[in-house]
């Protein structure tokens, strides 16, 4: 969910840069673009989608998603030259770290869920059909990459995330305002060129 938001809120940025700038949405040439549905498209079979993730196991579910992420990094390394793709790479390369010490899936602290006759979760497994384990901290190799952190109480629906999710969704903010024109040369520091 936060990534979606970033996405989102660069897009918006870039957009009202380009119009302020007087100038038209600068076009990207990346590099192996199909990579990103080939790692996505998954992903939203597997976690997004009821009727297919309810007949996905476990076991291939934790596959599809180390995969998945193996191949936005892949991506990213390709186009590291480009706007916020530094910050975007090690993001993932979080994720990817914490989710492959931990069975596969991204652990997920047992005190975010709340009750478990509520939620219906069990340690040590699968929540629901999420890309999350419920592990508490003692037992979830580097937590403090794991889905820690939750947004405040004051929205509707809560939703845990991870610092390479941070760092991921600055990178794609600071990719989709590039978009918007030419930038000084002291903002290439989160990674590329304008």
């Amino acid at each position: 969910m936060i990534l979606l938001a970033a996405v989102i809120i660069g897009l918006l940025a870039g957009f009202v840069r380009a119009k302020i700038r007087k100038r038209s949405i600068q076009p990207v040439r990346l590099k192996l673009e199909w990579l990103i549905i080939a790692a996505i498209l998954p992903q939203i079979l597997v976690f997004f989608i009821p009727t297919t993730s309810a007949h996905v196991p476990n076991t291939w579910a934790s596959i599809i998603l180390v995969s998945s992420l193996m191949a936005l990094f892949l991506f990213c390394l390709i186009n590291i030259r480009q706007p916020g793709f530094v910050l975007m790479s090690i993001g993932l390369l979080l994720n990817l770290l914490v989710i492959s010490l931990n069975g596969g899936l991204m652990p997920i602290r047992p005190e975010i869920l709340g009750d478990p006759g509520f939620g219906g979760w069990q340690l040590g497994e699968r929540y629901r059909l999420t890309k999350d384990v419920v592990l508490p901290l003692w037992q979830t190799r580097f937590w403090f990459f794991s889905d820690f952190f939750i947004t405040p109480n004051t929205l509707s629906t809560r939703y845990a995330f991870s610092l390479g999710d941070v760092l991921l969704s600055i990178g794609v903010i600071r990719f989709f305002w590039s978009l918007g024109g030419q930038t000084h040369k002291l903002a290439n520091f989160f990674g590329g060129n304008p």
